[in-house]
């Protein structure tokens, strides 16, 4: 049988780092928030790069519980971690840091749910401005999920002056 002190042990380090990245996560988010408001372009490819390196050392975590999990016997869902809780923290000191986990993943979710939704609505605009190009009824998608160009050639041809 395994040690459940090692087990402990194990899952204590991981709720370290998981709880340092989340932090970490909610102060690139929030910092993201800023950028987007302020049309930063430049400062926004460089906030997500640091977000994916963030969400990047998250998968690593989740990776290394669930590796855990399988090696003691216990699926990979909440019934799972919790009955490995149960089995090497009787004294309930990891599950409360796992349940302070999960709220503040909660936190990141509705931050990246509000940028998502800034972006969104940012999306629809660029649409409808392009819409005025292109004529209504057309589709003014330019790029493609792949990054390659498509769409309805045809549109509007405006006259300037300089």
């Amino acid at each position: 049988m395994m040690d459940p002190q090692l087990c402990s042990e194990h899952l204590s380090r991981l709720l370290a780092e998981e709880t340092t990245q989340l932090g970490e996560l909610q102060q690139l988010l929030y910092a993201e928030h800023e950028v987007l408001l302020a049309n930063e372009l430049n400062a926004l490819e460089t906030a997500s790069t640091n977000r994916q390196l963030c969400m990047s050392a998250l998968l690593r975590i989740q990776d290394e519980r669930r590796a855990l999990l399988r090696l003691h016997g216990y699926r990979d869902d909440p019934d799972g971690i919790n009955q490995l809780l149960n089995w090497c923290d009787p004294g309930q000191a990891l599950k409360k840091r796992w349940s302070a986990c999960l709220d503040q993943a909660a936190r990141c979710r509705q931050s990246n749910d509000r940028n998502a939704a800034l972006v969104a609505a940012r999306l629809k605009r660029v649409e409808g401005l392009l819409e005025v190009i292109v004529g209504p009824g057309q589709h003014a998608n330019v790029y493609s999920a792949s990054g390659g160009q498509h769409g309805n050639r045809s549109g509007v041809l405006f006259a300037t002056e300089a």
